[in-house]
This record gives structure tokens, sequence and C-alpha cells, in this order.
């Protein structure tokens, strides 16, 4: 909604650039400048149209660039292309895969850590992220009551904690019962995969 809002304030606002004329937008002509005579005007200065164009004065300032909530979330618009929005530590341990146990620390936007398959968890992170069910979803325990097969998947456990896309993230995942499988199968490559 406040993107829309935004949006639509800046094509008022280059709406309003386009309706001032040349000569007033470029202030008082000084005695320097070389003048051959008045500068035409797309804007009619007679007939029934004239009286409509109201006297606007000089053209506004440029347009700031929007601020990182209102430019899709990439915040590059307040000079926040440096920031980190996702900055993990994950901890694996059990999964009998060489190399899958350990603590990875993971960043996205760019891409940076000690995370083994970074780049690809980062893809996966922005893919769920690109969903309102994905955000809502993907780091979220599965929540008590609900039936599971009792599928034992093996002792493979993980915590992360962190940020995801500016919010807090401290969750813990297992492959006890079959709705953690899925889970846990969702959070790959974030998590290892120990199929």
């Amino acid at each position: 909604m406040l993107r829309r809002l935004a949006l639509t304030a800046v094509v008022s606002l280059a709406a309003l650039a386009t309706a001032v004329p040349v000569s007033t937008a470029s202030g008082p002509v000084s005695s320097d400048s070389v003048s051959s005579g008045p500068v035409p005007s797309a804007v009619p200065t007679t007939g029934p149209f004239a009286a409509a164009r109201p006297s606007l004065g000089p053209l506004p300032l440029p347009v700031p660039p929007l601020p990182g909530f209102l430019d899709g979330g990439e915040g590059k618009g307040t000079g926040e292309a440096d920031e980190v929005l996702t900055r993990l530590t994950v901890s694996v341990e059990n999964t009998g895969v060489a190399g899958a146990d350990g603590t990875f620390e993971l960043e996205c936007g760019p891409t940076g850590g000690s995370h083994p398959q970074g780049q690809a968890a980062c893809d996966r992170l922005a893919e769920a992220g690109a969903t309102r069910a994905g955000r809502q979803e993907l780091f979220r325990p599965t929540p008590e009551g609900t039936m599971c097969t009792m599928i034992h998947g093996g002792d493979a456990t993980a915590r992360i904690v962190g940020t995801w896309e500016g919010r807090a993230v401290d969750t813990t995942a297992s492959r006890r019962d079959g709705c953690e499988i899925a889970r846990w199968n969702s959070l790959v490559p974030v998590l290892p995969d120990v199929r």
C-alpha cells in the first residue's frame, strides 16, 4: 500500500513537471546568456485552454530514491545496499553425512559466510520469501497436536538463529516424524540434504 502511494506521488510530480513551461522552470535569464527570443512552450497561451494553466513556478527538486521498504524490499533506496538483510547461524548435528555437521554462518545480499552451499541456500530463502505463505511458514515449527506419520528420519538436529529478510529467526528442526522430515526437506539447502 505504501509503495503504491509513493509511486502515485512520483507520477504526480512528474506530471506537474511536464505542465510547467520551460521558461518558468529555468528561472530568470541572465544578461550573460544568449537569448534568441521567447522560449516556445507546448502549453497553449491563447484560446480556451490558456486560462486553465496555473502559474506553478519553478520545477520541484528531483525526487529522492524510494526508501528500502518502498522499493520492493531491495533496500537500495536509502543507501542500504551494503546492509545484509539475512544473517543466519546454522548449527547441525548427527546427520551422518561427511562435512554436514557443524556450525555455519550464512549471509545473503551479498552471499557470504562459511555455509558450504551459501548461494544455493540464499536462493532457497529468496524463493520462500517471494510468497506470503513462504514467509509465514518457512521457519515456523509444526503446531502442537498436528497428526504426523511416525516415520523416523534419523537423529539429525539443527538450530537456525539470526535474521531473515530483517525478521528474527530462532528455530530448531529434526527428523523425528513425518512433519519434521517435511519441514527439514523444505529448508534444504539451508540444512544439509540427508535423505
